[in-house]
């Protein structure tokens, strides 16, 4: 188990720091690239996977349920506790909600049980990123458009393959191929690129930072574990779950912020020590979860 443990790790620390130690020393354009994946590569991979009608996404539907529940659930539970430590909750809040499932979650996933495990990281990937889009541009700008939402590459995207699948047309093995492929491209790509953006955050806030990093998972498994014997989900997804439920602060956080210029440097804080963090929280998890919930090969 240790060794599997190792196997599904390490390549995800290696790949971003190959991107933090190619960031120490040359300056990438990261903006572009992280545009050109969320804008091409990543939006492929999810109309591919959704699309393919070998992923019947009736089968998923109750772990998408579960992946809302523990985003919404988690921000739910925090709420009273982030009012009483009077935290600003617009800047605080986010970050325990939505994680890092594009960076982290997708590779670890595939790397931890398998190609098997791809549609159901896809799945909890759209409903995390859809929630952001939508409940978590509201949080933090209640004047956001659905137009602006609906215009987004990736909810365009999840969008056209959800129609692809439910309608029952089979796209061409050709064309599928090549989406797959180019949508393989994303997830190297998202752990490369959030290596290099952890480079552009300081500590200057570790006190908030140490806190989330605490808060983030725990409140994430607080609501996954009683959902885990509630929903009738089989060993796999229970798998993905759970994993899902422990992952850190998503750096697109960071990015919103900044964007909206809502404390930028507290949220950096709160992403970068989240992220150091799961390099305890997530060998633990993977370590519960190949005892308890799904066991490797």
């Amino acid at each position: 188990m240790i060794a599997h443990i190792l196997a599904t790790l390490l390549p995800v620390f290696l790949i971003a720091g190959s991107g933090a130690l190619y960031g120490r020393f040359r300056t990438p354009n990261i903006k572009s690239l992280n545009t050109l994946n969320m804008e091409l590569f990543v939006p492929l991979l999810v109309f591919a996977v959704l699309a393919d009608r070998q992923a019947p996404l009736a089968d998923y539907a109750w772990l998408a349920f579960g992946a809302a529940a523990v985003v919404l659930g988690s921000g739910l539970v925090l709420w009273p506790l982030v009012a009483w430590l009077k935290l600003d909750i617009k800047t605080f809040l986010p970050p325990m909600m939505f994680n890092n499932t594009g960076n982290m979650g997708v590779p670890l996933l595939v790397l931890a049980f398998g190609e098997a495990a791809l549609p159901a990281a896809v799945v909890v990937f759209i409903v995390e990123m859809m929630l952001h889009f939508s409940v978590g541009l509201y949080m933090i700008n209640p004047r956001t458009s659905m137009w602006h939402i609906l215009r987004m590459p990736i909810v365009a995207a999840s969008m056209a393959g959800l129609l692809v699948n439910m309608s029952g047309a089979a796209l061409p093995g050709w064309l599928l191929e090549a989406m797959h492929m180019l949508g393989g491209v994303s997830i190297p790509l998202m752990l490369f690129a959030l290596g290099v953006r952890l480079l552009e955050v300081d500590l200057s806030d570790w006190r908030t930072g140490l806190l989330g990093a605490l808060l983030c998972p725990l409140s994430g498994l607080l609501i996954a574990l009683p959902l885990m014997w509630l929903l009738p989900l089989e060993p796999l997804q229970l798998a993905v779950l759970l994993i899902f439920s422990a992952l850190p602060p998503a750096v697109l956080n960071y990015l919103v912020a900044e964007q909206f210029k809502l404390a930028p440097q507290k949220v950096a804080s709160l992403v970068l020590i989240g992220n150091l963090g799961s390099l305890i929280v997530m060998p633990l998890t993977l370590a519960a979860t190949f005892a308890w919930v799904y066991a490797p090969l």
